[in-house]
């Protein structure tokens, strides 16, 4: 019997993506390998995995080429994403699924692989990972009211906050158990209804972002805008929702989000204009640790010293809108 891994994002477009594709193709024997957001080498837990089926969604390729490159021979690997991949390995044991498109998530993508069979999932994780415009048209065939749609966005965002942390003692729920708790449901209507798991996170995100619309910029370019919170495990909490709900404030100019890490680096979440989706994931991959894609992108751990090289960067990537 072949061994199956399931490997995932612990936000939102990750959860939903995997969700809509188990509803679809059940593996409840499957193991569970995820983190918070910002742990994407994923893949480096399944050193010396053989013999095995590997379903991996919403992380780099190319942040886990190698050890992408070191279970290949022994393993069948399927790879659904979004994000920059770089040149991709060569292996009849590699099933590549990655479009890069910014108007794309994982959740979108897997919708397509299934022929849209657990739609409102799919909106849900677009909603979540800030693409509200294609949550929409994705959604246009459901025919569903304003009222449903935003719905759908509650649990693609709450989805979402859970997700961000410095580790998983900072989320509400780990991610693995989250997505135990949404397996039943083939609507996230009904999950938003029925689950005790939403209304916390719901409680927790409502606090957490009050908290964060307090917070006015400590730096400002013609071109875009940056903020920065304590190291606080609500401030790391709250980085996504924040960061998004301001980029949805302002289309035409870049955000990012600065978040102390205690120990001399800056959590950094950078997000494009809206109106102008491109250049956050190469300006990310200047700095050590960085990645993304073109409309939304960080860097995980930004020496304290190079925060100006980061904010020249920022002003000459988005000097013009």
């Amino acid at each position: 019997m072949p061994i199956y891994i399931d490997v995932f994002n612990g936000d939102a477009d990750g959860l939903c993506a995997l969700h809509q594709l188990r509803l679809t193709e059940p593996r409840d024997e499957a193991e569970l390998v995820t983190g918070v957001k910002r742990d994407i080498r994923l893949l480096d837990r399944l050193a010396g995995v053989t013999g095995a089926e590997i379903t991996v969604l919403d992380i780099s390729l190319d942040s886990n080429r190698e050890a992408l490159l070191q279970l290949l021979p022994t393993n069948r690997v399927r790879y659904i994403d979004h994000h920059y991949a770089g040149a991709l390995p060569v292996s009849a044991n590699l099933e590549p699924h990655i479009h890069p498109e910014p108007e794309l998530c994982t959740a979108l993508i897997v919708d397509q692989l299934i022929g849209g069979r657990h739609r409102a999932w799919a909106v849900a994780g677009a909603f979540g990972d800030n693409l509200h415009d294609a949550a929409r048209r994705a959604a246009a065939p459901l025919r569903l009211s304003e009222e449903e749609l935003a719905e759908l966005q509650e649990v693609g965002e709450l989805l979402n906050y859970n997700g961000y942390g410095k580790s998983i003692a900072d989320l509400y729920f780990h991610p693995a158990s989250l997505y135990s708790a949404m397996k039943s449901f083939a609507d996230p209507r009904d999950f938003l209804a029925a689950s005790p798991i939403l209304a916390k996170l719901r409680e927790g995100f409502r606090a957490d972002l009050d908290q964060a619309r307090r917070l006015r910029p400590f730096w400002e370019s013609p071109g875009g805008a940056a903020f920065r919170l304590p190291d606080q495990p609500w401030c790391r909490r709250v980085a996504g929702v924040f960061i998004n709900e301001k980029a949805r404030e302002d289309r035409s100019r870049a955000q990012a989000l600065l978040v102390d890490n205690g120990d001399s680096t800056l959590l950094v979440s950078l997000r494009a204009p809206l109106d102008r989706r491109t250049g956050a994931d190469t300006l990310c991959r200047a700095f050590p640790g960085g990645g993304g894609r073109p409309a939304a992108a960080g860097i995980n751990e930004l020496p304290g010293e190079m925060l100006p090289e980061f904010l020249k960067a920022f002003a000459e990537t988005y000097g013009k809108t």
